[in-house]
Protein backbone atom coordinates (compact mmCIF):
# COMPACT_ATOMS: atom_id res chain seq x y z
CA UNK A 1 0.00 0.00 0.00
CA UNK A 2 2.68 2.37 -1.29
CA UNK A 3 1.79 6.04 -0.76
CA UNK A 4 5.36 7.01 -2.34
CA UNK A 5 7.96 8.76 -1.26
CA UNK A 6 7.80 11.99 0.07
CA UNK A 7 5.59 13.45 -2.66
CA UNK A 8 3.79 16.27 -3.38
CA UNK A 9 0.21 16.24 -4.38
CA UNK A 10 0.02 17.74 -7.64
CA UNK A 11 2.88 15.53 -8.66
CA UNK A 12 1.34 12.92 -8.63
CA UNK A 13 -0.92 10.72 -10.61
CA UNK A 14 -2.63 7.83 -10.57
CA UNK A 15 -3.21 6.12 -13.80
CA UNK A 16 -6.92 5.62 -15.09
CA UNK A 17 -6.99 3.51 -18.11
CA UNK A 18 -10.01 2.31 -19.17
CA UNK A 19 -10.42 -1.54 -19.69
CA UNK A 20 -10.46 -0.92 -23.24
CA UNK A 21 -7.11 0.89 -23.43
CA UNK A 22 -5.51 -1.85 -20.62
CA UNK A 23 -6.80 -4.67 -23.26
CA UNK A 24 -4.68 -2.50 -25.87
CA UNK A 25 -1.75 -1.89 -24.30
CA UNK A 26 -1.14 -5.72 -23.17
CA UNK A 27 -1.59 -6.29 -27.39
CA UNK A 28 1.06 -3.53 -28.29
CA UNK A 29 3.68 -3.70 -25.66
CA UNK A 30 3.75 -7.29 -24.77
CA UNK A 31 2.35 -8.99 -28.08
CA UNK A 32 -0.72 -10.72 -25.98
CA UNK A 33 -4.45 -10.65 -27.28
CA UNK A 34 -6.50 -10.51 -23.73
CA UNK A 35 -9.84 -12.56 -23.82
CA UNK A 36 -10.85 -11.41 -20.24
CA UNK A 37 -10.32 -8.31 -18.43
CA UNK A 38 -11.02 -6.98 -14.53
CA UNK A 39 -9.72 -4.09 -12.80
CA UNK A 40 -8.32 -4.45 -9.44
CA UNK A 41 -8.40 -2.64 -6.21
CA UNK A 42 -5.01 -0.73 -5.81
CA UNK A 43 -3.82 2.34 -3.53
CA UNK A 44 -1.76 4.42 -6.01
CA UNK A 45 -0.85 2.17 -8.95
CA UNK A 46 -3.49 0.82 -10.95
CA UNK A 47 -3.79 -3.14 -11.86
CA UNK A 48 -5.93 -5.26 -14.06
CA UNK A 49 -6.53 -8.86 -14.39
CA UNK A 50 -6.12 -10.09 -17.40
CA UNK A 51 -6.55 -13.62 -19.32
CA UNK A 52 -4.93 -14.16 -22.49
CA UNK A 53 -5.64 -16.38 -25.91
CA UNK A 54 -3.23 -18.94 -26.68
CA UNK A 55 -2.46 -19.65 -30.13
CA UNK A 56 -2.27 -23.34 -31.71
CA UNK A 57 1.59 -23.84 -30.72
CA UNK A 58 2.18 -21.62 -28.88
CA UNK A 59 5.05 -20.99 -26.69
CA UNK A 60 4.81 -22.66 -23.01
CA UNK A 61 3.94 -19.86 -20.21
CA UNK A 62 1.13 -18.14 -18.47
CA UNK A 63 -2.54 -17.59 -19.36
CA UNK A 64 -3.07 -15.14 -16.22
CA UNK A 65 -1.35 -11.95 -15.30
CA UNK A 66 -1.83 -8.98 -13.73
CA UNK A 67 -1.13 -5.98 -15.86
CA UNK A 68 0.61 -3.47 -13.16
CA UNK A 69 0.65 0.62 -14.22
CA UNK A 70 2.90 2.16 -11.66
CA UNK A 71 1.56 5.63 -10.82
CA UNK A 72 3.46 8.64 -12.84
CA UNK A 73 5.96 9.97 -9.82
CA UNK A 74 7.11 6.26 -8.64
CA UNK A 75 7.62 5.63 -12.88
CA UNK A 76 10.09 8.27 -13.24
CA UNK A 77 12.56 6.08 -11.01
CA UNK A 78 13.04 2.95 -13.73
CA UNK A 79 15.97 2.20 -11.32
CA UNK A 80 13.47 1.28 -8.42
CA UNK A 81 11.06 -0.42 -10.30
CA UNK A 82 13.60 -2.76 -11.53
CA UNK A 83 15.09 -3.86 -8.70
CA UNK A 84 11.50 -4.81 -6.99
CA UNK A 85 11.57 -6.33 -10.40
CA UNK A 86 14.55 -7.98 -10.21
CA UNK A 87 13.90 -8.76 -6.41
CA UNK A 88 10.76 -10.77 -7.57
CA UNK A 89 12.11 -12.89 -10.24
CA UNK A 90 15.47 -13.55 -7.60
CA UNK A 91 12.53 -14.77 -5.31
CA UNK A 92 11.27 -16.41 -7.63
CA UNK A 93 14.03 -18.44 -8.55
CA UNK A 94 15.33 -19.09 -4.51
CA UNK A 95 11.48 -20.89 -4.44
CA UNK A 96 9.39 -18.41 -2.62
CA UNK A 97 6.16 -18.20 -4.36
CA UNK A 98 6.82 -14.77 -6.07
CA UNK A 99 5.33 -12.97 -9.68
CA UNK A 100 7.56 -13.24 -12.66
CA UNK A 101 7.55 -10.37 -15.35
CA UNK A 102 6.10 -11.48 -18.71
CA UNK A 103 8.52 -9.89 -21.07
CA UNK A 104 7.93 -7.20 -23.46
CA UNK A 105 7.91 -7.58 -26.80
CA UNK A 106 11.30 -6.34 -27.12
CA UNK A 107 13.01 -8.77 -24.25
CA UNK A 108 12.38 -6.06 -21.85
CA UNK A 109 10.95 -6.86 -17.96
CA UNK A 110 8.82 -3.06 -18.20
CA UNK A 111 7.87 0.12 -20.89
CA UNK A 112 7.64 3.42 -20.17
CA UNK A 113 4.14 4.48 -21.41
CA UNK A 114 2.56 7.50 -22.49
CA UNK A 115 -1.24 7.56 -20.31
CA UNK A 116 -3.21 9.89 -21.94
CA UNK A 117 -2.69 12.46 -24.96
CA UNK A 118 -3.62 15.06 -22.19
CA UNK A 119 -1.78 18.23 -21.86
CA UNK A 120 0.47 16.94 -19.33
CA UNK A 121 0.34 13.35 -21.01
CA UNK A 122 1.66 11.31 -18.02
CA UNK A 123 4.10 8.63 -18.51
CA UNK A 124 3.42 5.21 -16.78
CA UNK A 125 5.83 2.43 -16.41
CA UNK A 126 3.86 -0.85 -17.22
CA UNK A 127 5.04 -4.65 -16.31
CA UNK A 128 2.88 -7.89 -16.97
CA UNK A 129 3.32 -10.02 -14.10
CA UNK A 130 2.27 -13.62 -13.37
CA UNK A 131 -1.03 -14.21 -11.39
CA UNK A 132 -0.34 -15.81 -8.74
CA UNK A 133 -3.15 -18.39 -6.67
CA UNK A 134 -4.54 -18.44 -3.82
CA UNK A 135 -7.00 -16.60 -1.09
CA UNK A 136 -5.33 -13.33 0.64
CA UNK A 137 -5.06 -13.78 4.21
CA UNK A 138 -7.60 -10.84 5.02
CA UNK A 139 -10.29 -13.35 3.64
CA UNK A 140 -9.75 -16.40 5.81
CA UNK A 141 -10.38 -17.22 9.44
CA UNK A 142 -6.48 -16.74 10.39
CA UNK A 143 -5.29 -19.03 13.40
CA UNK A 144 -2.11 -19.02 14.98
CA UNK A 145 -0.60 -22.05 12.05
CA UNK A 146 -1.34 -19.00 9.55
CA UNK A 147 0.46 -16.21 11.85
CA UNK A 148 3.31 -18.24 12.60
CA UNK A 149 4.11 -19.17 8.67
CA UNK A 150 3.98 -15.58 8.13
CA UNK A 151 6.60 -15.07 10.67
CA UNK A 152 8.84 -17.12 9.18
CA UNK A 153 7.99 -15.39 5.25
CA UNK A 154 9.04 -12.59 6.85
CA UNK A 155 12.26 -13.32 8.20
CA UNK A 156 13.34 -16.03 5.35
CA UNK A 157 12.37 -13.38 2.65
CA UNK A 158 14.49 -10.73 4.06
CA UNK A 159 17.30 -12.89 4.78
CA UNK A 160 17.76 -14.21 1.20
CA UNK A 161 17.23 -10.63 -0.26
CA UNK A 162 20.03 -9.23 1.93
CA UNK A 163 22.44 -11.87 1.89
CA UNK A 164 22.24 -13.20 -1.79
CA UNK A 165 20.62 -10.21 -3.69
CA UNK A 166 23.50 -8.58 -6.10
CA UNK A 167 21.86 -6.59 -8.71
CA UNK A 168 23.23 -3.49 -9.58
CA UNK A 169 19.88 -1.70 -9.58
CA UNK A 170 19.90 -2.60 -5.40
CA UNK A 171 21.19 0.32 -4.57
CA UNK A 172 18.14 2.06 -5.42
CA UNK A 173 16.54 0.79 -2.46
CA UNK A 174 18.23 3.90 -0.18
CA UNK A 175 14.88 5.27 0.28
CA UNK A 176 16.26 7.98 2.40
CA UNK A 177 12.27 10.17 2.82
CA UNK A 178 10.53 7.43 1.91
CA UNK A 179 7.45 7.82 4.18
CA UNK A 180 6.40 3.94 4.62
CA UNK A 181 9.80 3.05 5.71
CA UNK A 182 9.45 2.57 9.72
CA UNK A 183 12.23 4.53 10.42
CA UNK A 184 10.47 7.37 8.80
CA UNK A 185 7.56 7.75 11.07
CA UNK A 186 8.54 10.83 12.92
CA UNK A 187 7.99 12.67 8.70
CA UNK A 188 4.31 11.44 9.84
CA UNK A 189 3.93 15.12 11.16
CA UNK A 190 3.51 17.08 8.23
CA UNK A 191 0.50 14.61 7.27
CA UNK A 192 -1.09 14.59 10.64
CA UNK A 193 -3.97 17.21 9.93
CA UNK A 194 -5.83 14.94 8.16
CA UNK A 195 -6.51 13.20 11.68
CA UNK A 196 -8.67 16.81 12.83
CA UNK A 197 -8.87 17.52 16.27
CA UNK A 198 -9.72 13.83 18.19
CA UNK A 199 -8.19 11.13 20.28
CA UNK A 200 -6.48 9.12 17.70
CA UNK A 201 -4.95 12.45 17.07
CA UNK A 202 -3.56 12.61 20.43
CA UNK A 203 -2.56 8.69 20.33
CA UNK A 204 -0.16 8.79 17.50
CA UNK A 205 1.32 12.14 18.49
CA UNK A 206 2.55 10.27 21.32
CA UNK A 207 3.77 7.63 18.83
CA UNK A 208 5.71 9.66 17.42
CA UNK A 209 7.21 10.79 20.13
CA UNK A 210 8.33 8.58 22.00
CA UNK A 211 9.36 7.19 18.33
CA UNK A 212 11.31 10.01 18.33
CA UNK A 213 13.04 9.23 22.33
CA UNK A 214 13.45 5.36 21.97
CA UNK A 215 13.42 3.94 18.68
CA UNK A 216 15.68 6.34 16.32
CA UNK A 217 18.52 6.57 18.92
CA UNK A 218 18.94 2.76 18.43
CA UNK A 219 18.45 2.16 14.51
CA UNK A 220 22.44 1.69 14.57
CA UNK A 221 22.07 -0.88 16.88
CA UNK A 222 19.67 -2.86 14.59
CA UNK A 223 20.58 -5.18 12.28
CA UNK A 224 20.41 -3.55 8.72
CA UNK A 225 18.89 -5.35 5.70
CA UNK A 226 16.46 -5.21 2.99
CA UNK A 227 12.58 -5.43 3.69
CA UNK A 228 9.86 -6.08 1.70
CA UNK A 229 7.64 -3.16 3.71
CA UNK A 230 4.48 -4.12 3.01
CA UNK A 231 3.36 -8.11 4.21
CA UNK A 232 -0.25 -6.82 4.65
CA UNK A 233 -3.18 -9.05 5.05
CA UNK A 234 -3.50 -8.16 1.37
CA UNK A 235 -0.12 -8.95 -0.01
CA UNK A 236 0.18 -12.51 1.10
CA UNK A 237 -2.06 -15.24 -0.82
CA UNK A 238 -2.44 -18.44 0.89
CA UNK A 239 -3.77 -22.05 0.32
CA UNK A 240 -5.14 -24.52 2.41
CA UNK A 241 -3.36 -27.60 3.04
CA UNK A 242 -6.13 -29.53 4.69
CA UNK A 243 -9.39 -30.57 4.51
CA UNK A 244 -9.98 -30.01 8.29
CA UNK A 245 -13.04 -27.29 8.89
CA UNK A 246 -12.04 -27.50 12.96
CA UNK A 247 -8.46 -26.74 12.26
CA UNK A 248 -7.33 -25.40 8.73
CA UNK A 249 -4.45 -25.45 7.49
CA UNK A 250 -2.47 -23.25 5.18
CA UNK A 251 0.78 -22.72 3.27
CA UNK A 252 1.61 -19.22 1.59
CA UNK A 253 0.88 -19.24 -2.17
CA UNK A 254 1.77 -15.47 -2.82
CA UNK A 255 3.56 -12.70 -2.19
CA UNK A 256 2.24 -9.68 -3.58
CA UNK A 257 3.40 -5.67 -3.85
CA UNK A 258 7.30 -5.32 -3.80
CA UNK A 259 6.51 -1.34 -3.91
CA UNK A 260 7.51 -0.48 -0.66
CA UNK A 261 11.14 -2.76 -0.60
CA UNK A 262 13.82 -0.60 0.70
CA UNK A 263 16.78 -0.61 3.29
CA UNK A 264 15.64 -0.89 6.94
CA UNK A 265 16.23 -3.69 9.27
CA UNK A 266 14.69 -7.23 9.93
CA UNK A 267 12.87 -6.20 12.91
CA UNK A 268 10.77 -3.51 10.70
CA UNK A 269 9.81 -6.72 8.88
CA UNK A 270 8.63 -8.47 11.68
CA UNK A 271 6.62 -5.32 13.04
CA UNK A 272 4.87 -4.41 10.06
CA UNK A 273 3.71 -8.46 9.84
CA UNK A 274 2.76 -8.06 13.66
CA UNK A 275 0.59 -4.85 12.47
CA UNK A 276 -0.91 -6.47 10.12
CA UNK A 277 -1.97 -9.59 10.90
CA UNK A 278 -3.60 -7.93 14.59
CA UNK A 279 -6.03 -6.25 11.83
CA UNK A 280 -7.40 -9.78 11.13
CA UNK A 281 -7.44 -11.68 14.48
CA UNK A 282 -10.13 -11.54 16.60
CA UNK A 283 -7.59 -11.94 19.67
CA UNK A 284 -4.93 -8.96 17.90
CA UNK A 285 -2.99 -8.53 21.44
CA UNK A 286 -1.74 -12.43 21.43
CA UNK A 287 -1.32 -12.71 17.42
CA UNK A 288 2.41 -10.41 18.13
CA UNK A 289 4.02 -13.63 19.98
CA UNK A 290 2.93 -16.33 17.06
CA UNK A 291 4.49 -14.21 14.90
CA UNK A 292 7.46 -13.62 16.62
CA UNK A 293 7.89 -17.25 16.87
CA UNK A 294 7.75 -17.97 13.28
CA UNK A 295 10.36 -14.93 12.30
CA UNK A 296 12.75 -16.33 15.29
CA UNK A 297 12.24 -19.72 14.02
CA UNK A 298 15.00 -18.11 11.61
CA UNK A 299 16.13 -15.27 12.98
CA UNK A 300 16.18 -14.58 16.42
CA UNK A 301 15.77 -10.80 17.73
CA UNK A 302 18.24 -9.32 20.11
CA UNK A 303 17.26 -7.85 23.33
CA UNK A 304 17.42 -4.02 21.76
CA UNK A 305 15.45 -5.00 18.67
CA UNK A 306 12.73 -6.72 21.49
CA UNK A 307 12.87 -3.85 23.26
CA UNK A 308 11.47 -1.51 20.27
CA UNK A 309 9.01 -3.91 18.77
CA UNK A 310 5.84 -2.38 20.90
CA UNK A 311 6.73 1.34 19.28
CA UNK A 312 7.73 0.07 15.93
CA UNK A 313 4.20 -2.28 15.52
CA UNK A 314 2.45 1.52 16.83
CA UNK A 315 4.63 3.23 14.36
CA UNK A 316 3.23 0.93 11.61
CA UNK A 317 -0.20 1.71 12.60
CA UNK A 318 0.21 5.11 12.54
CA UNK A 319 1.75 4.71 9.20
CA UNK A 320 -0.94 3.22 7.81
CA UNK A 321 -4.12 5.01 9.53
CA UNK A 322 -2.59 8.45 8.86
CA UNK A 323 -1.61 8.36 5.57
CA UNK A 324 -4.80 6.91 4.47
CA UNK A 325 -6.75 9.26 5.81
CA UNK A 326 -4.48 12.25 4.49
CA UNK A 327 -4.72 10.34 0.74
CA UNK A 328 -8.57 9.89 1.20
CA UNK A 329 -8.09 13.48 1.80
CA UNK A 330 -6.53 13.99 -1.87
CA UNK A 331 -8.52 10.86 -3.82
CA UNK A 332 -11.80 10.62 -2.00
CA UNK A 333 -13.33 8.13 -4.81
CA UNK A 334 -10.76 5.78 -3.45
CA UNK A 335 -11.98 6.19 -0.05
CA UNK A 336 -13.62 2.80 0.68
CA UNK A 337 -10.40 1.41 -0.58
CA UNK A 338 -7.33 3.25 1.28
CA UNK A 339 -9.55 3.26 5.02
CA UNK A 340 -9.89 -0.87 4.77
CA UNK A 341 -7.33 -0.57 7.96
CA UNK A 342 -8.50 2.04 8.99
CA UNK A 343 -11.77 -0.03 10.42
CA UNK A 344 -10.25 -2.34 13.04
CA UNK A 345 -6.53 -0.11 12.85
CA UNK A 346 -8.13 2.23 15.38
CA UNK A 347 -9.51 0.28 17.61
CA UNK A 348 -6.47 -1.56 18.29
CA UNK A 349 -3.41 1.00 18.26
CA UNK A 350 -5.98 1.92 21.29
CA UNK A 351 -6.20 -0.96 22.83
CA UNK A 352 -2.43 -1.34 23.09
CA UNK A 353 -1.84 1.87 24.27
CA UNK A 354 -4.90 1.18 27.08
CA UNK A 355 -3.04 -2.08 27.99
CA UNK A 356 0.19 -0.76 27.86
CA UNK A 357 3.95 -1.99 26.36
CA UNK A 358 4.80 -4.14 29.64
CA UNK A 359 1.61 -6.42 28.92
CA UNK A 360 1.29 -6.37 25.51
CA UNK A 361 5.49 -7.20 25.44
CA UNK A 362 4.76 -9.84 27.99
CA UNK A 363 2.09 -11.59 26.17
CA UNK A 364 4.62 -11.65 22.96
CA UNK A 365 7.14 -13.50 24.40
CA UNK A 366 5.53 -15.66 26.49
CA UNK A 367 4.06 -16.94 23.24
CA UNK A 368 6.81 -16.73 21.69
CA UNK A 369 8.87 -18.63 24.03
CA UNK A 370 6.37 -21.27 24.37
CA UNK A 371 7.07 -22.20 21.04
CA UNK A 372 10.57 -22.84 22.09
CA UNK A 373 10.19 -26.15 23.60
CA UNK A 374 6.92 -27.84 21.10
CA UNK A 375 6.05 -27.55 17.43
CA UNK A 376 3.82 -24.72 16.10
CA UNK A 377 0.54 -24.73 16.78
Amino acid sequence: MSSGNDRQAQTFTKPALSEKEATELVDRVFGLKVSWIRLLPSYDDQNFHVRVSRSKGAAEGADEYVLKITNSEDSQEPDLIEAQTQAMMFLSAEGFPSATPHLTKDGNIMSLESGDTGPENKKYMVRLLTYLPGTPVAKIATNTQIFYEIGKLAASLDKALSEKFHHPSVKSLHRGQFIWNLANVPLLDQYIYALGQNKYREVVEQVIEQFKGKVIPKLSSFRACINHGDLNDHNILVDSTSASLENPQYRVSGILDFSDMSYGYYVFEVAIAIMYMMIESPDPLSVGGHVLAGFESVLPLTEEERGALFLLVSGRFSQSLVIAAHTALLYPENEEYLMITAKTGWKHLMTMFEVGQEAVEKTWFETAEAYASRAPA
